[in-house]
């Protein structure tokens, strides 16, 4: 549901009057992400060209939403994010019949839908029994908790933070009779989303195909996602498709949780949706900020304590944030300790020596080398015109730096970035990673260039996301 909301945050951030219901059909990911889109698009339909929302606007939404939600699923069942919609669908109908103000409905319906949501655990048997509620329910509720904070101008509602670990008996244990969660979005004249509805019927099951004639998602467990591929490719081309193996899923979510709590997390500070995932892979939480953008003690703490472990490591990865990483571990209840990494490749590189296994002094000694073994390069833009070091700078150049020093600057990308990579691998390296930023065109071009000066590196690329810093490396 997260990456489905991301979907739509990014399309209305390269275009306000972007189509809001085609990019959250696209970044759908998963069941419930899937039905999330279905609510959108009933929401978004019944809303039309309305310039006031009213109560009576509202309540249309809701059930213009939860409709379109039942509708997408073959055989809805009760105690899940449908239950929720419906339930909020049902009040704003009440509310809209005394006309309360916008922000009076919104904070009705939040209320009603904790209360609909904490049913959900009385509705499914296997909610009961692991003691929680439907974690799609709690996504719709979460959504419609920032529109009512937006709409009466309050602060978003802060997260519980959550001090122990989640108990195994939480987590749906019982393995899908398929091995792989497939989905994937096609387009074309040839897409019937009745046909492939059927066709698809016959490789598995948890189907939703939505959408309609010429471009459908589609999400369904299945043993041959090959088979499912070529049915789509028939008939269109695809995009966004996600395969996961729910089996491997399954047995390395229960390793997880089944490990003993207490021994080492992680804190990350790291800057670019690709960055932040790439640090969350590795085992870090990840605090949004970085160079151009500090996060604050309060961020760092909050982000300690919401980890399950009593030994913290602290990875500022900025020099400009080191000070408020030693205020947030010094604040801090837990066994903190700052490893002072100075730049985002360096914490990427002791977090490689990361182990949740093991004790907090050996993770930060461990990290700690792992760290100063990495050397950083970046390429930067200049926002304005300057002086640093020896090197003049104009407005909008390119500015190479390694570790943190001007040595080269330039109008173009790649002669700036190639200069920067021969002053990295100078004294011997093995691996470049390249992490791709912001205004980073032609940066396939830059690799290959790369690649092809430096035939015995092994050259590996991640989309980073990071602003202001188009390219940056780091060798090993």
């Amino acid at each position: 549901m997260t990456e489905t909301v991301r979907a739509a945050v990014s399309a209305l951030e390269r275009d306000p009057d972007a189509d809001i219901v085609r990019a959250v059909l696209m970044g759908a990911r998963g069941n419930s992400g899937v039905i999330l889109s279905q609510l959108v698009r009933g929401a978004v339909e019944a809303l039309g060209d309305v310039e006031r929302i009213d109560a009576e606007v509202l309540a249309r939404a809701l059930r213009g939403a939860s409709d379109a939600g039942y509708e997408a699923v073959r055989n809805p069942q009760e105690g899940t994010m449908l239950t929720v919609a419906r339930a909020l669908a049902e009040r704003g109908e009440e509310l809209a019949a005394s006309t309360p103000p916008v922000e009076e409905a919104l904070a009705d319906l939040v209320a009603h839908g904790e209360r609909a949501l904490a049913a959900t655990q009385e509705q499914l048997d296997v909610l009961k029994q692991a003691g929680v509620v439907d974690a799609g329910g709690a996504g719709v509720l979460e959504i419609l908790r920032g529109v009512a904070a937006y709409v009466r101008g309050e602060p978003l509602p802060e997260l519980a933070v959550v001090t122990t670990g989640i108990p195994l008996e939480a987590v749906h244990q019982e393995l899908s009779r398929y091995r792989y969660c497939t989905s994937f979005f096609v387009e074309g004249d040839g897409v019937d989303p009745d046909e492939l509805e059927r066709e698809l019927g016959k490789l598995g099951d948890s189907l939703l195909v939505v959408g309609g004639a010429g471009a459908v998602k589609v999400h369904v467990h299945t043993d041959d996602p090959g088979s499912a591929l070529a049915l789509a490719t028939a008939r269109g081309e695809l995009e966004e498709v996600d395969i996961k193996n729910m089996h491997v899923q399954t047995a390395d979510r229960t390793e997880r949780l089944e490990r003993e709590i207490g021994v080492t997390g992680a804190v990350a500070v790291a800057l670019g949706e690709g960055n932040r995932r790439l640090f969350e892979s590795l085992g870090a939480r990840s605090v949004e900020g970085g160079e151009t953008m500090n996060p604050s003690t309060a961020d760092l703490l909050a982000a300690v304590e919401s980890l399950p472990e009593t030994g913290v490591v602290l990875l500022p990865n900025s020099k400009n944030v080191v000070l408020a990483a030693e205020q947030a571990a010094a604040q801090s209840a837990k066994d903190v300790r700052v490893v002072p990494t100075r730049s985002m490749q360096a914490g990427l590189g002791a977090l490689v020596a990361f182990d949740a296994g093991r004790s907090l002094d050996e993770n930060a000694k461990a990290m700690e080398e792992a760290a100063v073994a990495v050397r950083a390069g970046s390429v930067a833009l200049a926002s304005r015109s300057a002086k640093v070091g020896e090197l003049d700078i104009g407005e909008g150049q390119f500015l190479g730096l390694v570790d943190g020093e001007p040595v080269t600057a330039g109008d173009e990308l790649a002669p700036v970035a190639s200069e920067v990579v021969a002053s990295l691998v100078g004294d011997g390296a093995d691996v470049l990673t390249v992490f791709v930023g912001d205004g980073a065109d032609g940066s396939e071009a830059v690799v290959d260039s790369i690649r092809a000066d430096h035939p015995g590196l092994e050259v590996e690329v991640h989309e980073g996301g990071q602003p202001h810093y188009p390219l940056l490396f780091a060798v090993e």
